[in-house]
């Protein structure tokens, strides 16, 4: 069986899986990883996004070949430890403005949330409500106002 080597949340790991299998299934089952969520495996509920090289990606649509060992893959697990704190700005403004309901979909939300405001920072500017509209993370239970509060506070907590 092919052996894949890439950081994972900070560390460079390398595990044992064939070429095919999809990211997603090489984090949960394989390495006990289980903040990304499986909704759909089709990359349109987004509740496994993670950061792939700082950019927002979706383990369920990428196969684990694709996964070079340069590549740095960080989920919410790995997320407080590139702030240095227990908790990230976006985390802690989640539970402010009390966003869970049934959770699911929370890790995803949060990891695109991070990601769309540095791409906002990487461009000199702070995120719009245009930015937050391109946030297509479905949240079956519906706290999309709630959400959009706290991913302004979190960016405002985030700095520069």
């Amino acid at each position: 069986m092919p052996t894949h080597t890439f950081k994972l949340n900070g560390k460079q790991i390398s595990v044992e899986a064939e070429d095919n299998v999809r990211l997603l299934w090489v984090l949960r089952d394989l390495l006990g990883v289980t903040g990304p969520k499986y909704g759909c495996a089709l990359e349109v509920c987004k509740s496994c996004t993670s950061h792939i090289n700082g950019k927002a990606f979706n383990p369920c649509s990428v196969q684990v070949k694709d996964i070079e060992p340069a590549d740095e893959v960080t989920t919410i697990e790995g997320l407080p430890a590139t702030v240095g704190k227990d908790l990230h700005p976006m985390q802690e403004a989640w539970l402010k403005y009390d966003v869970a309901q049934c959770g699911y979909c929370q890790p995803g939300q949060i990891m695109a949330a991070v990601a769309k405001v540095k791409q906002a920072r990487a461009e000199g500017r702070d995120i719009t409500d245009a930015d937050l509209d391109e946030l297509r993370n479905i949240c079956r239970c519906g706290t999309y106002s709630r959400i959009r509060e706290a991913v302004k506070a979190g960016a405002e907590d985030m700095g520069a």
